[in-house]
């Protein structure tokens, strides 16, 4: 346990530097500091409500889990409330130390460009990136290695360190989803096709909340859910291992992990210091070099650590059937990674056909926006199915969970190159509100438009290892509860299946009503802002940024509570009531509705937001034309699917299967 240990503080340590890094960069003039000094604000006024609702959930049912044998003679109690709690403050701590550092890049950024062009820039945006990517495997890492340590790898402990950072994840990506998208919505609608006025016009007074809603939905909600899927795959290996009672079997993803942050931290290095004219192809390509790395050393690592092992059926695999499992895992998120990227970037014909659509108005912008995502789902479905049978082929079940793990190896390269871009989109902000040279706004938008595909691309990324991990976490539920298969002539897998179909469906359901009400309300503040605020339109008076702030802010609070209360007690219902078959059918029901759903929404609304882009750049009449405002509407529609709804589904399907997991001896 000693490598795992030092590779999380490795990871740590170069947080550290990067940060150092980043704040002794020059971060701009007056008035660019005082814009940034807002965004950091804003967001860490959010965080603080944010985390105070999600504490006192996790008080409760850290409470509910301590006193448990108590009611019932279940194999839960304080050890387990304890990693409980652990899991939720490493996961809420990865988000808060990155959005604090991306909010302090993003003038940087913008100064960068100024000073030395698109490198400086991208050099910047990418390490503000890094300190979200590394926080999230460094401390996911150190925090099992604790948990595992301190309490002897007893599965149902480990368990709940996993539950613990599930819950935050949910609440960060459904809630920071919420807020980014009605600031966002409201500032497009009324400011760019209203008012006619640019995108981050410093007259529009929900322009700073959609910048902070970048950060607090984008880099930390963003760290949260791949943290969660990080430690999940992770644990669910370990749990299937310990199952079959194979200790060297539950060592091999953490030495693994050990083995992607270094790889990340050479991808994030060479990122840096190889861009120039391409920052898509340097990103890119420091992604490729990180996951080749991680392969190589995976071999390395099962072929001198790995062992023969016989699973329950009585199959026998050998040394190297957990490597091609990984691998598998590795492959298959790259593959899904280049049909996000195809689907969404202006690079490719789909969107440049959804642009060239754009110019017969916003209803043929929207439909062609969820085509595009609809046929998006085809490749990475079957990639997937096929990475699947590859893996329990060399390594039976088992192999699944390590297919997971393989796709999540290189977390912190992923995320870095994610959390970037909301770090490069708050830098044209600035430049803007700032009233920078253009050609400042120039770079940033380079940087953005690229940002809006890696994004596309870290979020298929996110739902492709989620229905890995998902997959792992329900075969170690069934081995928890004893259930040999899900047979679906039981008429209670049969019901289960049914409602966990449903469930992804009303669950977005709930999230898309909280954006729409708290995009309404802050059309209403801006409206009215501009109505009432004498010389604001003449740029001769200041909007109140603070009010949309609030608003939304209040918005993504209430609109995440009921969703959230909802993923909780759906498994914990359905298996008291309905019996632990019918769980089981609950999860692949989700499991298989929320898949598709999934990447279907993240492509179109990233397909929409990059066909405005695409036309903003000068194509089919360029902005302010009558293309140009029915794509602003498409990407309205499309960003509560890219980054409200989408994205939160796979954290649903996830929660399930590890809330599943850990009251597994409830069940039983």
């Amino acid at each position: 346990m000693i490598i795992p240990a030092v590779a999380g503080v490795i990871a740590l340590l170069f947080v550290a530097y990067l940060s150092w890094d980043i704040l002794r960069k020059n971060p701009g003039n007056e008035k660019m500091v005082q814009i940034s000094k807002l965004v950091q604000e804003g967001a860490k006024a959010f965080l603080r409500r944010e985390y105070t609702y999600v504490s006192i959930f996790v008080i409760v049912i850290a409470g509910l889990i301590a006193i448990a044998p108590m009611i019932s003679d279940v194999q839960l109690g304080w050890k387990t409330s304890i990693a409980f709690v652990i899991g939720s403050v490493v996961s809420a701590l990865a988000g808060y130390i990155g959005m604090s550092i991306a909010t302090r890049a993003n003038s940087r950024t913008a100064q960068g460009a100024i000073d030395e062009g698109l490198k400086g820039a991208l050099s910047i945006a990418v390490s503000g990136g890094a300190v979200m990517g590394m926080s999230v495997v460094g401390l996911a890492l150190l925090g099992l290695v604790i948990v595992y340590v301190v309490f002897q790898g007893d599965p149902t402990i480990v368990n709940g360190y996993a539950m613990g950072a599930s819950l935050v994840a949910l609440f960060a990506r459904s809630g920071g989803g919420i807020f980014t998208k009605g600031a966002d919505m409201g500032a497009d609608l009324v400011g760019k096709v209203e008012a006619n006025i640019p995108e981050d016009d410093p007259r529009n007074p929900a322009v700073i909340a959609d910048n902070v809603g970048d950060n607090v939905g984008d880099v930390a909600g963003l760290g949260a859910d791949l943290l969660e899927s990080y430690v999940e795959s992770m644990i669910a290996s370990i749990a299937i291992a310990a199952g079959l009672g194979i200790a060297t079997l539950q060592l091999l993803p953490l030495q693994i992990a050990s083995a992607g942050i270094v790889a990340s931290i050479i991808g994030v290095l060479y990122v840096k210091m190889a861009a120039r004219n391409n920052p898509q192809k340097a990103l890119m390509t420091g992604t490729y070099i990180s996951a080749i790395l991680t392969a190589v050393a995976t071999f390395l690592i099962v072929k001198y650590n790995g062992v023969e092992f016989t699973d329950e059926s009585g199959t026998t695999y050998g040394v190297l059937g957990p490597f091609w499992a990984t691998l598998a895992g590795v492959i298959s998120g790259i593959i899904v990674g280049l049909t996000s990227e195809y689907y969404t970037s202006s690079d490719y014909k789909p969107v440049r056909k959804l642009a060239e659509e754009s110019q017969s108005g916003p209803a043929l912008t929207v439909t062609g926006g969820i085509s595009l995502g609809m046929a998006s789902t085809a490749i990475p479905v079957i990639v997937l199915v096929i990475a699947v049978l590859v893996s329990v082929k060399f390594a039976g079940i088992y192999g699944v969970a390590m297919a997971a793990f393989g796709m999540l190896a290189t977390t912190g390269m992923v995320v870095s190159v994610d959390s970037y871009g909301p770090i490069a989109d708050n830098a044209g902000g600035i430049a803007e509100m700032a009233q920078l040279d253009p050609s400042v706004r120039k770079i940033t938008d380079n940087l953005d438009a690229v940002g809006n595909t890696t994004a596309a691309i870290g979020k298929g990324f996110a739902i492709g290892s989620a229905a890995f991990a998902a997959m792992g976490l329900l075969v170690a539920y069934m081995h928890s509860v004893e259930l040999e298969a899900a047979d679906i002539k039981d008429p209670y897998v049969l019901v289960g299946l049914i409602l966990g179909g449903m469930l992804p469906y009303f669950f977005s359901s709930m999230l898309f009503q909280a954006v729409s009400k708290a995009a309404f309300q802050m059309i209403e503040e801006v409206r009215r802002q501009f109505r009432e605020i004498k010389g604001l339109m003449e740029g001769k008076a200041l909007p109140d940024s603070a009010r949309c702030v609030d608003i939304s802010t209040k918005g993504a609070i209430n609109g995440m509570l009921v969703p959230g209360v909802m993923a909780i007690l759906a498994p914990v219902l359905v298996g008291l009531i309905l019996g632990k078959a019918a769980l089981a059918g609950l999860l692949v029901g989700s499991l298989v509705s929320g898949l598709v759903l999934g990447i279907q929404m993240a492509n179109s609304g990233g397909a929409m937001d990059n066909a405005k882009k695409y036309i903003e750049e000068g194509h089919f009449g360029g902005k302010g034309s009558e293309t140009h405002k029915a794509a602003v509407i498409g990407d309205t529609v499309g960003d509560p699917l890219k980054d409200t709804v989408g994205p939160s589904i796979n954290i649903l399907i996830k929660l399930m299967s590890v809330i599943s997991l850990v009251l597994a001896p409830l069940f039983k």
